[in-house]
């Protein structure tokens, strides 16, 4: 029996370590078990049901509006661009769509296939097309560093154990379908996913870079996080509480990560 365990335990790293895959910008290793297709599919859905939803109302319109799906298209643009030079756009399938929603929320988010969502309420602090350019990059940086492949992922293994394997290889499994309905909330697209501090920092960076490309300064994200952090009311949670980092930690992250943003930077 112990040798059983121990070939069961040796097959089943070894099948995860061939199921890891590489990020195309900060090149991190990540966990790779689901069908992208059917986490695309899953996330398109939500999408949909979040923005017909009768609590939600979308604004059309407004320079707000245009605004946002200005930002959005130039990210977009450059974030293929960015995967095109990189010879890895055959691996993503975006299909982009970016709404403006009424909400006193400070939040933004990208769900995966490129569906994003901004609330209203972040556009005070934005302040400016290169600050709201900060906020979507660093959201799009999520779906492109497919921090959600990994969550979903992670997810799984955590469900099956030794069957992860078998899991690997199907494109139907329905516990698949189910870690990304549960990730995803079907129906409650709000309960977004809550990355990691180490996803949160990839993402500024990966963010930073394509925001470059966009030709937005890297340097307003530095000047947006300080306005965010002045933004908060009452005292921010200590930083090993909550999945984002601090906003002390943030910004000086960001300052190191600006050097290489700027080789992208095109005036």
């Amino acid at each position: 029996m112990k040798r059983i365990l121990n070939y069961t335990a040796m097959f089943l790293i070894g099948g995860i370590l061939v199921s890891c895959a590489t990020s195309a910008v900060t090149g991190r290793r990540y966990l790779s078990l689901v069908n992208e297709s059917q986490l695309n599919d899953q996330a398109a859905l939500a999408y949909k049901e979040f923005l017909s939803s009768s609590d939600t109302k979308v604004i059309t319109g407004t320079s707000n509006a245009t605004m946002v799906k200005r930002v959005g298209n130039n990210i977009a643009s450059a974030t293929n661009r960015f995967l095109q030079e990189r010879g890895v756009a055959d691996q993503y399938d975006f299909n982009w769509e970016f709404n403006l929603v009424q909400s006193d929320e400070v939040n933004a988010w990208c769900m995966p296939g490129g569906k994003v969502a901004v609330y209203s309420g972040i556009i005070p602090i934005t302040g400016n097309e290169a600050g709201l350019a900060t906020v979507m990059g660093h959201e799009i940086a999520h779906a492109i560093e497919k921090h959600s492949v990994a969550q979903a992922s992670n997810q799984i293994a955590l469900q099956v154990g030794a069957q992860v394997i078998g899991v690997a290889s199907s494109t139907t499994n329905n516990r698949a379908v189910s870690a990304i309905n549960q990730l995803y909330g079907i129906g409650a697209p709000l309960s977004m996913l809550k990355f990691s501090r180490n996803d949160e920092l990839a993402a500024d960076r990966a963010g930073l870079i394509i925001m470059a490309m966009a030709g937005y300064d890297p340097n307003e994200a530095v000047k947006f996080w300080e306005r965010m952090s002045s933004a908060k009311s009452g005292q921010a949670p200590a930083e090993f509480l909550s999945t984002h980092p601090s906003d002390a930690r943030r910004i000086s992250q960001l300052q190191s990560y600006i050097p290489e943003a700027m080789k992208y930077y095109k005036k």
